[in-house]
């Protein structure tokens, strides 16, 4: 009977998931790299920066242009008559002491900035598909042994309703078993849905909402038991290396070059320039070729420069503290995963461990003791030998997270060694 029971509850629990060919997590990972809305976040802001460095070097481009005047004068003889000009430009900044050069090292130090962002949003997708992959295998772990469970609440509940039915068991014994059958079956009911929904959100990190994969192959992470550097030695890495730390060293740069920038506006300026004119009023004092050097010293601007410093010297500001804030953030993140690391290889997992090996020894005691009659909880050593399974798998995918946050941390892609062995 248990066995009936328990195969119409996988029925469900697979029938309403797509059938597909077995999904790795390499493939997954590679999904880091594909369209995301926020990797096209990222990368939408890396072109505009590169775009800015154009607009910014451009200042030192060649120009041409067409400059004309309809105009209208009266002669000494007072007469009116039209004084029109037409001038074809050619105009090439020679020098602006300053103003281009600290443009371009203003976006050049943005492009660093978005290119380092970049970096960081994509570990942070594998990451998260990581984490989304884990999910779904967690989640058919847990629904096998709440599976098992519900199958040994029932059966124990289907055979007092026969003792039940003799008179050898009482009517609040009955419904305890009954309420201990109830509860298997709504936490075996909530790991269904969680079958779906971890798979749904896997679905979505790869941006793929309509695929729903069915079965995943189980990663042998063997990168789990890489060695790790002490806090020491990995604190000064992480904040050297670390993809927001440089987003942040390159935007503080960014701005110093535009602070820079913004005081040569005080600086002069030298263009040469060649044109060519044609005009309705003969002169001899028009020239209709000609070509010198444009020199322009500003004399004053009012206070549009020294706004324009007060703002970006703000600017740098929010930026060194943001900084500051970073490094203490980083320092404690890194604290917090090496100390994560070690508690799971030194003591979660070792735990996890000698739980399977007495639970595989409890399990072969009860198959012993059902073959001989003596007893006839074989079913529980079965589901609590799967809940161990669930506990040393947790333990497993958890370590491989937190290893791979180590990986972000110091500016390297996350990785976990990732060999692939069917499920």
């Amino acid at each position: 009977m248990r066995r009936w029971f328990l195969a119409l509850m996988l029925l469900p629990a697979f029938g309403c998931l797509a059938q597909t060919a077995p999904l790795t997590l390499a493939e997954v990972l590679s999904y880091a790299d594909a369209t995301h809305p926020d990797r096209a976040i990222a990368e939408s802001e890396l072109a505009a920066s590169l775009a800015d460095r154009d607009s910014a070097a451009s200042r030192q481009d060649f120009t041409l242009y067409l400059e004309g005047s309809l105009r209208t004068g009266q002669q000494p003889g007072g007469n009116w008559e039209p004084d029109n000009i037409g001038r074809i430009v050619a105009r090439k900044p020679l020098a602006d002491f300053g103003r281009t050069r600290q443009s371009v090292a203003a976006a050049d130090a943005e492009i660093a900035a978005r290119s380092a962002q970049l970096i960081d949003v994509v570990a942070a997708r594998r990451i998260e598909l990581m984490a989304r992959y884990f999910d779904v295998l967690l989640a058919d772990l847990q629904y096998a042994a709440d599976n098992e469970f519900t199958a040994v609440a029932y059966v124990a509940w289907d055979n007092a309703r026969d003792r039940f039915a003799q008179g050898q068991l009482s009517q609040p014994e009955l419904i305890e078993l009954e309420a201990r059958y109830q509860d298997a079956r709504e936490r075996r009911n909530a790991s269904l849905q969680r079958l779906r929904s971890t798979r749904q959100k896997l679905a979505n990190a790869m941006n793929r909402p309509d695929f729903l994969p069915n079965e995943l192959a189980e990663p042998k992470l063997r990168a789990n038991d890489r060695a790790v550097a002490e806090y020491e030695s990995l604190l000064p890495q992480v904040l050297e290396r670390n993809p927001r730390m440089r987003t942040l060293d390159a935007q503080i740069a960014a701005s110093e070059a535009r602070i820079a920038a913004v005081r040569s506006e005080r600086n002069p300026s030298l263009d040469a320039e060649v044109f060519g004119a044609g005009y309705s009023r003969e002169s001899t004092t028009r020239d209709q070729l000609g070509a010198g050097l444009v020199f322009n010293v500003p004399l004053y601007q009012g206070a549009r420069v020294d706004a324009r410093l007060a703002r970006e010297r703000a600017v740098r500001e929010r930026l060194v503290a943001q900084r500051e804030k970073l490094r203490l953030e980083l320092a404690e993140t890194l604290l917090d995963t090496l100390n994560e690391i070690e508690w799971l290889r030194q003591s979660a997992r070792p735990a996890a461990d000698k739980q399977i090996e007495y639970r595989d020894w409890a399990l072969e005691r009860s198959r012993a003791e059902y073959e001989l009659e003596i007893k006839t909880n074989l079913g529980t050593s079965m589901a609590e030998t799967q809940a161990a399974k669930v506990r040393r798998q947790r333990v497993e995918y958890r370590l491989a997270l937190a290893l791979a946050r180590l990986d972000a941390l110091l500016g390297e892609m996350p990785t976990v060694n990732d060999e692939q062995g069917k499920k």
